[in-house]
């Protein structure tokens, strides 16, 4: 990360859903909001059950791990039903806001979907959301209003690629 931290970032699998708890109790309620459009009072096991199971043929999710095996970070990308691109996600632990952290795992998320062959990623982000729309425009997004919601801007990257 930008501090020199070193953290291990890999695909998510159904084992990590232990560690989901103590993830969630890291990330501030604004952020949980930030990320979900709406508060999230409790994380139940059937949302645990959701974020951890996905079809790798149309989904993929990267998680980052600490030194002492705490989640830290995770990032999703689920395929648009056409199948041409596919639309992102990230949440990390409020602590770690402007380390770096979502800047890798999205990094992750990009080169994941070039491999895959998408022409685009895109996602969501509530006007409100200034870190993450930055850090969006960093990685080379274009940023658009969402012309369905207001309050809500469509981060796009082109990847060249389909």
């Amino acid at each position: 990360m930008r501090d020199g931290a070193r953290v291990t970032i890999r695909p998510l699998t159904p084992a990590d859903a232990a560690l989901y708890p103590d993830f969630f109790a890291h990330v501030t309620a604004d952020d949980l909001r930030l990320r979900f459009f709406a508060p999230i009072a409790t994380l139940t096991p059937e949302m645990i059950a959701h974020f951890t199971h996905y079809d790798p043929a149309k989904a993929m999710a990267f998680i980052a791990i600490g030194g002492n095996g705490e989640m830290l970070g995770v990032a999703r990308l689920h395929d648009d039903p056409d199948g041409k691109g596919g639309e992102f996600a990230v949440l990390v632990r409020s602590s770690l806001k402007g380390h770096g952290l979502g800047w890798l795992l999205m990094q992750h998320i990009i080169d994941y979907a070039r491999r895959k062959g998408l022409a685009s990623v895109h996602g969501e982000v509530l006007s409100e959301n200034l870190t993450m729309l930055q850090m969006c425009r960093e990685l080379g997004f274009g940023i658009a209003d969402d012309a369905g919601e207001a309050g809500v801007k469509r981060a796009t990257l082109k990847l060249g690629l389909a």
